[in-house]
């Protein structure tokens, strides 16, 4: 691989990692909805009144046919609730499920095409609290219906936003079968791991010269890799900056990555990791990060495939 394939390889992990630092630390100010949903199978009565995780309050006068989803986690959870036909707008880091491809790009995730998202007059525009807040305020001054949903700092968070835009499509009982499914996988995951001994972990968030970054404590991949049994060496950290010397200091038993863009390979040949024993001993696994970084219906898949990775004696 040529040292120029190289660097863009890295400067495109760099992206990646802005996105999950927008997306995926844990904060108090990670609040939960506002209006938690009631679990309940009923439809939707509207005029729905309802205020979104920045306190902003909003009514949903109608079921809505048209929908822009600004957030891949709020895509699949559309989907997931079975109104993707309903969608006419998403961003372009949307790529879960297939068919999200046919339906028109937005643009950035961060900075949306404004103009475009007043075009496709949607009746609700379902939008991440990773978007810029200047770009949020653009739409609403154009009167564009904005519900925001920011990433929260736990399980019970996920599922109250899935229950809370289920109750906004009309989706209700829909909703409630995948958080109660969620909850079996996590409750099954916390059952098989809760006794055994919790291997030493790292996550790879980047890697090379352009520095080291990981998974910190204040992380929620942090707090999935506890929840899947497993000890991260990085947890008493802040932030995603880690050093190469602490790495190797620590020396983990297990290593995870991303199964995109050649991440293991290239971090098992880079200067400097080659004596780690994880990489000498074949213990660097690969793993979809948009499974444990998107807060939507498949974050639990994401948590038992952490936990194979871990524990896969227990798994079995």
């Amino acid at each position: 691989m040529t040292k120029s394939i190289k660097k863009s390889i890295t400067i495109v992990m760099v992206i990646v990692l802005l996105f999950v630092l927008a997306s995926c630390t844990l904060s108090e100010n990670n609040p939960k909805p506002k209006s938690t949903p009631v679990q309940t199978t009923d439809e939707t009565e509207y005029p729905l009144t309802i205020t979104d995780t920045q306190g902003n309050k909003f009514t949903v006068e109608k079921e809505p046919e048209k929908i822009i989803t600004i957030g891949p986690n709020l895509t699949e959870t559309v989907y997931a609730l079975g109104k993707g036909d309903k969608l006419v707008g998403r961003t372009d880091y949307d790529d879960y499920p297939e068919q999200v491809s046919e339906v028109e790009s937005i643009g950035d995730l961060m900075t949306p095409n404004v103009e475009k998202v007043i075009d496709l007059e949607a009746d609700i525009v379902l939008v991440s609290g990773t978007v810029m807040p200047d770009y949020i305020n653009q739409m609403r001054q154009n009167g564009v219906p904005v519900f925001v949903i920011d990433d929260q700092s736990s399980f019970e968070g996920v599922y109250d936003t899935i229950l809370m835009i289920g109750n906004i499509l009309n989706a209700n009982s829909k909703a409630f079968e995948i958080v109660e499914d969620m909850k079996e996988k996590v409750a099954d995951v916390a059952n098989k791991v809760k006794d055994l001994e919790k291997p030493t972990v790292y996550y790879i968030v980047g890697y090379g010269e352009y520095g080291d970054y990981t998974a910190t404590g204040d992380t929620f991949i942090s707090f999935l890799i506890e929840m899947a049994g497993g000890d991260n060496i990085a947890k008493n950290e802040q932030g995603w900056s880690y050093s190469k010397e602490a790495l190797i200091e620590k020396d983990p038993e297990l290593i995870i990555c991303s199964d995109r863009w050649d991440t293991k390979q290239g971090f098992m040949s880079s200067p400097g990791y080659e004596d780690l024993t994880a990489v000498k001993e074949g213990k660097v696994f690969e793993l979809d990060e948009n499974i444990i970084t998107r807060q939507g219906p498949r974050l639990a898949d994401g948590l038992l495939e952490l936990a194979k990775i871990l524990h896969p004696d227990a798994f079995n």
